[in-house]
């Protein structure tokens, strides 16, 4: 399946998390989730992400997010993983990528020539009415989550950075134009003024 879009209503799920606890998507009716989806526990680009989430837990929380981590890893799996790293959210096993595949985060991927089945990095932002906010497919870990952030808290999307980006510059340019023309209105009035108040100008 594809990824969902924005504004479309999140599917619904119930999955078991690290402690054996049945977490379902309707229960964080009312917040932001960050539902991000990834490989496989205690992976070197796994482990940056899930610390990078875990060093702005505080963050996310502030901005009325919850996070929640899915892989195809067992129960166990994540006990030792948020335990070995002091992850502080929540990680769902979805050992059967039925959650994923709903999500468009199960797909063909290619590495060292072999080609498999199995979880695109991505994440899915949901807003706390339950739709979809925005979707991060492929994920690059290096400042995925300040992005993430960044969306919570108003700032420009993904999207919209490049557009803020060309925008800025030509307000730059626009009040330099300004204030040189300021400037030159001031010393051609000036110069005015000093030949009215000289002798020669008389």
């Amino acid at each position: 399946m594809p990824f969902p879009q924005p504004g479309n209503q999140a599917p619904d799920f119930q999955l078991p998390d690290q402690t054996g606890k049945t977490v379902s998507l309707s229960q964080f009716a009312g917040k932001n989730v960050v539902l991000y989806f990834y490989p496989k526990d205690d992976t070197p680009g796994c482990t940056v992400e899930a610390c990078n989430f875990r060093d702005e837990h505080s963050a996310l929380e502030k901005a009325g997010a919850v996070v929640l981590g899915v892989s195809p890893d067992g129960m166990k799996s994540h006990q030792k993983f948020a335990t070995k790293y002091s992850l502080p959210f929540t990680l769902l096993s979805d050992t059967e990528h039925k959650v994923a595949e709903a999500y468009g985060a199960w797909g063909e991927k290619v590495n060292y020539g072999r080609t498999y089945m199995g979880i695109i990095r991505s994440t899915v932002l949901i807003d706390p009415k339950g739709k979809v906010k925005q979707v991060w497919p492929k994920v690059k870990v290096k400042d995925h989550v300040s992005e993430v952030l960044s969306v919570l808290t108003g700032g420009a999307s993904a999207a919209e950075a490049p557009a803020a980006a060309k925008k800025g510059p030509a307000k730059k340019a626009a009040a330099k134009t300004t204030a040189e023309k300021t400037t030159a209105e001031k010393k051609a009035s000036g110069s005015k003024v000093a030949k009215k108040a000289s002798p020669g100008g008389r």
